[in-house]
């Protein structure tokens, strides 16, 4: 915890706001949907998602093959406190939804999809994409299966598996119109949030680089976690194929459009 405080007011003291952007690019994600205040009518979807997560006082096994979890001392844990300590928060979620819904993507991998809070705003974002979501633990798996039915999130397909090797046989999903014609500058979109551990995340990086396009969009979760987790957000920002990160201390935002020069933003939200 310590750890996270001071990295949090480092990440402060060298955050800034639209106004010292000058990337148009940047800028105009930042203005147009980071900081949109407008609600919309999906937030109330979005709520009642987890509203009905947190009346189930049920408890299940989880299995965690992450880094674990600072909470819980047990792998027995009731489902309304996992929404209330390990599940993405309401204006996160928000956020994603947001940003799914700014850049369309045609396909959605979510690498950890937990009870779904994520999954559902990136469902929301746009019901025509195709989206998988990988999780490791049957019974969260199970919870989540649920939620999408009840919710009517049909555009999610629920993959319960051990990552890296579903990752190492992954191929984006070949999108076409109704004509069966592959739409122009088709987009995907890849949320890292299944390990919080560095050589995890760093080998998810490499097997997934194959895949990209110049409209790829890439987000890591926790990149602040630990000290590991810093050093790989430094690796992938480094990367030669990345060209603009996005340091939003949460979230880490890798794009990378070959038009854009190198750079990288810390944005404050």
């Amino acid at each position: 915890m310590l750890f996270q405080i001071k990295s949090y007011l480092q990440f402060l003291w060298n955050s800034k706001n639209e106004h010292a952007v000058h990337s148009p690019f940047v800028f105009t994600l930042i203005t147009k949907c980071f900081y949109d205040t407008k609600s919309k009518p999906e937030y109330a979807v979005l709520k009642e998602y987890s509203n009905s997560l947190l009346k189930n006082h049920n408890t299940i096994e989880v299995n965690d093959f992450g880094a674990g979890s600072k909470v819980f001392k047990s792998n027995k844990r009731e489902i309304s406190k996992i929404v209330k300590t390990a599940g993405i928060s309401p204006k996160r979620a928000e956020l994603l939804f947001r940003i799914v819904t700014y850049f369309q993507p045609d396909s959605i991998l979510e690498i950890g999809t937990s009870l779904g809070l994520a999954t559902s705003a990136l469902s929301l974002g746009n019901l025509k994409a195709k989206i998988t979501t990988l999780e490791g633990c049957p019974e969260t798996s199970k919870i989540a299966q649920e939620h999408f039915q009840k919710f009517n999130f049909n555009n999610v397909n629920s993959v319960v598996t051990e990552f890296e090797s579903y990752l190492r046989n992954y191929e984006q999903p070949k999108i076409t119109d109704s004509l069966g014609i592959p739409p122009l500058g088709a987009r995907g979109l890849i949320y890292f949030d299944g390990n919080h551990q560095k050589q995890a995340t760093l080998d998810y990086f490499e097997l997934l680089l194959p895949t990209v396009t110049n409209d790829t969009l890439w987000i890591f979760d926790d990149i602040h976690w630990s000290p590991e987790m810093e050093e790989a957000w430094e690796i992938i920002k480094n990367h030669p194929k990345v060209t603009v990160t996005i340091d939003t201390f949460q979230w880490g935002l890798v794009f990378f459009r070959r038009e854009q020069p190198k750079e990288h933003f810390t944005i404050r939200l």
